[in-house]
């Protein structure tokens, strides 16, 4: 465990600290609540409480783990003033049925960030965030503690203000409920391949090529848009498709590929039959595997695109 050797007594120091830590504070504040403007408001949160206390900092901790947290404290905190009164049958349907979840754009950060190591090798995968999102919020603490940051046990306790043995039980509580979601088998595509089947999927979209699209489709493509419900199968696909990119289209389209939740995604616009421009409608992300994409999950709504930091508006071309 690292000591730091001096506290944050002057803002300065506790700032240079938290400029440090936060790409991580804030990916875990979004694997706590599924929300990146909520991670944004909680990563605000986080430094303010820590600013507040900073004369109450103690060496038993390093300065990160101190961070984390007061971050979890804020993030509980947060958690039970919106209580949901949904309970999910499965991180499934969390993934197809939530309208709450925001996409999390992969470029957050400054490239060469310290905590990169940290943020790449914990995943922001929509498959892991849906498992996190199934769990209760104490449970869910431990997990991204132990399996996803990797603090000891004796941190985890800390963090969680319990002790280790109660940690421990959290933990293994955790683990029971969601490795069997997240023990599927997943085959990493190289990067070339799927930027050239984006850029095909593009192609078809943006051109009202149905057939196009469904020749990039597997057999079993679920598409959510909640909240909708989702479309399950090739022939639900099409029904889908044909709808928005029909003769009877609600429009034209542009589309522009991006990055969002460690896999290759697409910001939608729309622009109507009578107007100038397009306008945001949503981000699309795309879970390939192999020569197919076998699943997308839409986002709808401007806050999406904020979180990108996309106009919201682009003028026709």
């Amino acid at each position: 465990m690292t000591v730091d050797p001096e506290p944050p007594e002057r803002s300065s120091d506790l700032a240079a600290a938290f400029d440090q830590h936060r790409k991580e504070i804030h990916v875990h504040c979004y694997r706590m609540t599924g929300s990146v403007t909520d991670a944004e408001d909680l990563t605000q949160e986080t430094f303010l409480r820590a600013w507040r206390a900073r004369d109450r900092y103690e060496h038993r901790a390093s300065l990160r783990t101190w961070l984390y947290r007061i971050a979890t404290n804020a993030c509980l905190d947060h958690l039970a003033r919106k209580r949901r009164a949904t309970r999910w049958a499965s991180p499934g349907a969390i993934l197809e049925q939530d309208r709450h979840l925001d996409p999390y754009p992969d470029e957050i950060g400054e490239p060469g960030d310290p905590s990169d190591a940290v943020v790449s090798k914990e995943t922001t995968e929509l498959a892991v965030l849906a498992a996190l999102l199934y769990l209760s919020p104490r449970q869910r603490v431990a997990f991204i503690a132990r399996d996803l940051i990797g603090l000891t046990a004796a941190e985890t306790a800390e963090l969680l203000e319990t002790s280790v043995p109660s940690a421990n039980s959290l933990v293994q509580r955790a683990r029971a409920r969601v490795r069997p979601h997240l023990d599927q088998p997943r085959t990493a595509v190289p990067e070339p391949r799927a930027a050239r089947l984006v850029r095909r999927y593009v192609h078809a979209h943006e051109h009202g090529d149905v057939e196009g699209i469904m020749a990039l489709l597997a057999d079993d493509i679920r598409i959510a848009m909640p909240p909708e419900p989702p479309c399950l199968g090739a022939p639900s696909a099409a029904e889908f498709f044909h709808a928005i990119l029909g003769p009877d289209r609600p429009g034209s389209w542009r589309l522009e590929a991006v990055r969002a939740n460690g896999r290759p995604a697409t910001a939608n616009y729309l622009r109507r039959d009578g107007d100038d421009e397009y306008r945001a409608l949503s981000i699309d992300v795309l879970d390939i595997r192999g020569e197919r994409i076998v699943a997308i999950r839409c986002f709808l709504g401007d806050r999406a695109f904020q979180a990108f930091e996309l106009p919201l508006r682009v003028l026709g071309r």
